[in-house]
């Protein structure tokens, strides 16, 4: 028998369904899958839509088809321009830390894929027949994703030149208009996802979940997953930023100099004067990134010796780039070096220490150091504790003007020592920003408060009251930042005595 080719065997009336394997499996492949995977104008179609779910109106589902290829680049897109525009955020020279794309936002990805899947599962959700306005899940999460674009970008035209202006960062000093600005921003996506999902579900308890895991993965993207992508450069000037810090130089010549320095401090020290009670003021601000701490230490250092004639019996601690010379510097080293120093000086059963600490605060009690490129440790209060009683001081005041600084009062609390902090253990203080010029607590306890009375508790209970209404009309959103006092008892009687004996002093 004659071969004529495949051709000759198909019948011109069959259909071509009924074309025989073998047949069809000579019949030359497709062209390239790609076209099909990412068509010609899908990715604006899918956009399109996008933005109109934005903007809280219906999407039209006639022709999107939802291809792996087509939603990873509906995730991806925004993924990397999100990351581009986070750089903006930051005025001056930034450092890329790319761990932090292993770990950003993946959890409320996986509640995202949760919520959709939680909708097309349930009874009477479903395609019928050439029905295209029904969605399924994979469907659903693309459009999600093609949210992502329009969104990124309506909410970078708010906030990126609110952060590059200071008015909206960690320290709040946009007041009410940048935390509600950011609610809104919040409120509104929140209610673009919502609809979105709420209109393909077709039972209320589905529904009712889907909002819910929304809610969650709002939650989960702005308070587990904190890290960013962009980080100032440390010890990096940006060209016209007066605020910005010179690079800092660690060399062999500033070392050898920072050790005489402190030396020189130690031994500058005045001893205790018998028959008086000597405050002995310390101040501890590790945090060279901001400016606000070392204002802070000036400050306390100054209002201590002032109103305890303390002159000759103060060391001020303190880190900072502008000029790393001329402070002794806030190390875990030097500041226990430092305690043995007063103790050794101090009349033991009689003169304070008072010790203030100022930096950014975590819940686990760590006190942020910061002097980069020098490493250095961060201090805890079982670390102060240590040193405090190594050392034999038994009379201590111990002020800790930092977020969550109340988990600080029970480890350091006795019979013998006075513990006030700027905030409870749950909430932040306030007033840590680069604009700053004291945190709410310094200002109000120190700057306001201990200027006008020598005791301690006093200016702390009208502290409180100061802080609270300011924190308000600042627009502070995680609530009160409770500052809290725990005072010995045989403190409370130490105390009596110094503050007597400076109203004497004041009016003989």
């Amino acid at each position: 028998m004659t071969d004529n080719g495949p051709n000759d065997s198909i019948d011109p009336l069959q259909p071509i369904s009924a074309v025989p394997e073998a047949t069809a499996a000579t019949t030359p492949p497709s062209s390239d899958p790609l076209p099909r995977q990412l068509p010609r104008g899908a990715l604006g179609a899918w956009w399109l839509q996008g933005f109109r779910t934005a903007l809280l109106m219906r999407a039209d589902w006639t022709g999107l088809q939802a291809t792996p290829a087509l939603t990873a680049c509906l995730f991806l897109v925004p993924l990397a321009i999100g990351v581009g525009i986070e750089r903006l955020f930051i005025v001056g020279a930034a450092t890329f830390y790319w761990p932090t794309l292993l770990t950003s936002r993946w959890m409320g990805l996986v509640l995202l894929i949760w919520a959709c899947w939680l909708l097309v599962r349930a009874p009477g959700h479903g395609r019928g027949d050439g029905d295209k306005s029904v969605p399924d899940a994979a469907a659903l999460f693309a459009m999600l994703c093609a949210q992502g674009l329009p969104t990124l970008v309506m909410l970078s035209l708010l906030f990126v030149p609110m952060a590059r202006n200071g008015l909206y960062g960690s320290g709040g000093e946009g007041g009410w208009a940048a935390w509600g600005t950011w609610w809104i921003a919040m409120g509104w996506l929140f209610l673009a996802q919502a609809a979105l999902l709420w209109r393909a579900g077709t039972r209320f308890v589905p529904r009712l979940g889907a909002l819910l895991l929304v809610a969650a993965t709002l939650l989960t993207n702005q308070w587990l997953n904190r890290g960013a992508h962009w980080y100032p450069a440390r010890g990096e000037t940006a060209e016209g930023d007066d605020d910005a810090a010179p690079r800092f130089k660690l060399t062999q010549e500033l070392v050898e100099q920072q050790s005489q320095l402190l030396r020189t401090r130690l031994q500058a020290l005045a001893p205790q004067r018998k028959g008086t009670i000597d405050v002995y003021t310390l101040t501890f601000a590790p945090n060279a990134e901001e400016e606000v701490f070392r204002r802070e230490s000036a400050m306390v250092a100054d209002v201590m010796t002032t109103r305890f004639d303390g002159a000759g019996r103060a060391l001020q601690l303190v880190s900072h780039h502008d000029d790393p010379a001329s402070f002794a510097w806030a190390t875990p080293v030097n500041l226990q070096r430092a305690i043995a120093r007063m103790a050794a000086l101090m009349d033991r059963d009689e003169d304070v220490l008072f010790l203030h600490l100022t930096s950014h605060g975590a819940r686990d009690g760590q006190l942020a150091s910061s002097f980069w490129p020098l490493e250095v440790e961060s201090v805890t209060p079982a670390m102060l504790k240590g040193w405090l009683d190594a050392a034999g001081i038994r009379h201590r005041v111990i002020s800790v003007s930092a977020c969550y600084s109340g988990s600080w009062i029970a480890p350091l609390s006795d019979p013998d020592t006075l513990v006030m902090t700027a905030a409870d253990a749950d909430h932040t203080s306030y007033g840590c920003g680069r604009r700053s010029p004291l945190t709410f607590f310094g200002r109000a306890m120190y700057d306001e408060g201990m200027r006008t009375t020598w005791s301690f508790e006093e200016a702390h209970a009208a502290a409180r009251k100061v802080i609270e209404q300011r924190e308000k009309e600042a627009g502070k959103t995680d609530g009160y930042s409770n500052p809290q006092i725990a005072v010995g008892e045989r403190m409370r009687e130490t105390l009596a005595a110094l503050a007597k004996q400076r109203a004497a002093a004041a009016h003989p």
